[in-house]
């Protein structure tokens, strides 16, 4: 005797195992994405770590193949718009990834993702693994992108440029966090619309205004109050690069900035410490002006 199933179920059962091949082949690999918070002020470092997790049992080759590059992100707006790298066409190493072995990288989105819309992204990582033919992502996480209050700004030129001015706008911005206020500065060229960088400097006091003080090249320097009777002092370029960093105590006589007669600046009272040797709660959990992101899938 043969018996006829009717059509639908034959149709559920052939979905049934589609469903259950597909997620066969999902646990082969995993991939997670992790942020250090969800918010973010507008052109600061937003550094995604991404976990691969081999799980299939045997090596795999991390590697674009035809058209497929193997590591990227899906990034879209609250409204659902997909929102386009800076620019599709990137290099990218190979990478092998041994049988139960994990790969963690992290990567700053700013300068790879036109984030310049506050509110809102949700956040994917997505490989390629050319062995199995097929995509894994990671689970959607949410950051919204935000901006600080101004505190402070100058506008200044760089010395020793011919022609026209180059100018740099430099912002000091104070940003409330959930358990602390965090102090950012950002430095750009208004008229070419370029920013060179936003650093978020750490914690600060509130009830006590950052010192700035600009040297005989305009260079920045930033003594603020991190916690009582502590302090951070950061020497900045006008290109944004980090020049200096030196956390304080008020050991004697509250730090303070000098501006000499020659027009270098020095910072003069306190005495030096070692990050980590006196710190709040609060800091250990916080990016920190040295990080130093790997820049995939570019710089």
């Amino acid at each position: 005797m043969i018996r006829r199933f009717p059509a639908g179920l034959a149709l559920v059962a052939g979905l049934l195992l589609l469903a259950g091949a597909a997620e066969e082949a999902a646990a082969q690999v995993r991939v997670d994405i992790a942020f250090k918070r969800k918010l973010y002020v507008m052109y600061e470092p937003l550094i995604a770590t991404v976990t691969i997790n081999n799980l299939s049992g045997r090596p795999l080759l991390l590697q674009n193949s035809d058209h497929h590059r193997w590591f990227g992100f899906n990034i879209e707006s609250a409204d659902g718009r997909l929102v386009p790298p800076i620019n599709a066409d990137y290099a990218l190493a190979a990478a092998a990834v041994g049988p139960g072995e994990k790969l963690t990288r992290s990567v700053n989105l700013t300068p790879l993702f036109p984030l310049h819309e506050f509110g809102l992204y949700r956040v994917k990582a997505t490989i390629y693994v050319a062995a199995f033919g097929r995509y894994f992502s990671s689970p959607s996480l949410a950051v919204e992108i935000t901006d600080g209050r101004p505190i402070w700004q100058e506008v200044v030129g760089v010395p020793g440029t011919g022609g026209e001015p180059d100018l740099r706008t430099i912002t000091l911005l104070s940003h409330k966090l959930s358990r602390s206020t965090r102090l950012y500065v950002r430095i750009e060229n208004r008229e070419q619309g370029r920013v060179y960088a936003t650093h978020q400097l750490g914690q600060f006091l509130t009830f006590g205004r950052p010192e700035v003080l600009l040297d005989l090249d305009n260079q920045i320097h930033i003594l603020q109050n991190t916690l009582p009777k502590q302090f951070l002092y950061t020497h900045l370029g006008l290109n944004g690069e980090v020049l200096a960093q030196q956390a304080l105590s008020e050991a004697g006589s509250r730090p303070r900035l000098v501006k000499e007669a020659g027009g270098t600046v020095k910072v003069s009272g306190g005495r030096p410490f070692k990050a980590g040797e006196e710190q709040g709660p609060d800091e250990a959990a916080t990016d920190k002006v040295g990080d130093r992101p790997v820049p995939l899938p570019g710089s």
